[in-house]
């Protein structure tokens, strides 16, 4: 009902001042923002909607969502498992079992990554969301209420004056006194109303504003969980990119993984005195003997650091170019590489061909 005097101008507005006016405009942004924020991160860590909504029915229930297996892990398995079925000494075996291996751990730290980011990040902005702003709009709520009964007391007290006031400019000498007496009677009423009215709203508007003056410590608190969520993020990708490395350097190990041609063992005296297999048989392939094609040369960026396992390799540094190419009787997973007057076998999973 005041709602409705005040929207067709018949109640005047309580205006409230710029600072609580910039407080309130704050709230909401701050609130607004939180929840796009806390929704795609959600998202990020679990892409998968279904899960997302499981999770959210146990937490409702107050039970534990039971543990999932990350896809990293169950790739990790499925290729371990393969491994055992084609034969984990062949090389395709051996490499699946390496390869599953460290999937499995990618998949382990990823699930240890969303549980942290769970903790540290998502559970205090959805605190926020659900507790302290539920708080703040409950209070705005009751101010505003508030403000409209005040707007009403005001618009009493003016009709009230003003009926006194025109009672006053013309006087009926025979019940001036009893109608004098009611007027003055309804306006003090009005006037005790209102001073009751205004009081309240000072009230609820004290408290309104201390809690939006706390946004200000709801920025800190974020602050600092947005500060470990980084860190939490840079933990995970740092033992990702050691996990990837370690499983290159561990296929670049694998007795005949790549080896070219079986019929043809490997017996040069360099390569056995060291344990490590050449990709390529230097009885039939001599890399200084080895000349460029004149056409199919590419230029390759070094991914990762390679230390040549014997003189026919070229040892490597990540990050430079170099020339590749592939001659025939070579196996595919690896190239001539040549760097000046350096020539020597590259493996091909260090390095990002260029057109």
């Amino acid at each position: 009902f005041h709602f409705d005097k005040e929207k067709l101008g018949q109640a005047e507005k309580t205006e409230l001042d710029a600072h609580f006016e910039n407080l309130m405009s704050r709230a909401d942004c701050t609130k607004n923002w939180t929840e796009k924020i806390y929704r795609q991160t959600e998202i990020l860590l679990q892409p998968n909607p279904s899960a997302r909504i499981e999770e959210f029915l146990y937490e409702k229930l107050d039970r534990k969502a039971p543990s999932r297996i990350t896809n990293g892990e169950l790739l990790g398995q499925y290729m371990q498992d393969a491994a055992k079925e084609f034969g984990p000494g062949t090389p395709y075996g051996s490499t699946l079992i390496e390869v599953g291996e460290c999937e499995r751990r990618l998949g382990a730290a990823e699930r240890e990554f969303l549980q942290t980011s769970a903790i540290s990040f998502l559970t205090p902005l959805r605190n926020f969301l659900e507790g302290d702003w539920r708080t703040i709009s409950k209070e705005r709520r009751l101010l505003e209420n508030l403000r409209l009964d005040l707007d009403a007391c005001k618009t009493r007290l003016k009709k009230a004056k003003v009926a006194e006031a025109k009672a006053a400019m013309a006087p009926d000498f025979h019940e001036t006194r009893p109608r004098n007496y009611v007027l003055s009677a309804s306006a003090s009423a009005a006037e005790h109303e209102l001073r009751v009215a205004q009081t309240e709203f000072d009230r609820q508007a004290e408290v309104t504003r201390l809690l939006l003056e706390g946004i200000s410590s709801t920025h800190v608190n974020h602050l600092r969980c947005l500060h470990e969520f980084v860190e939490a993020q840079a933990a995970y990708y740092k033992r990702c990119h050691h996990h990837m490395q370690e499983l290159q350097k561990e296929l670049g190990r694998l007795p005949n993984a790549f080896a070219l041609n079986s019929t043809h063992p490997v017996a040069t005296a360099g390569s056995a005195s060291e344990g490590v297999s050449s990709p390529v048989e230097t009885d039939t392939l001599k890399i200084e003997e080895v000349q460029a094609p004149a056409t199919g040369t590419r230029k390759a960026k070094v991914l990762y650091d390679y230390d040549a396992a014997d003189s026919s390799e070229l040892s490597l540094l990540a990050d430079e170019l170099i020339t590749v190419y592939t001659v025939p009787g070579m196996d595919s997973d690896w190239l001539v590489g040549e760097r000046g007057n350096q020539k020597g076998k590259v493996p091909v999973t260090y390095l990002e061909l260029l057109s």
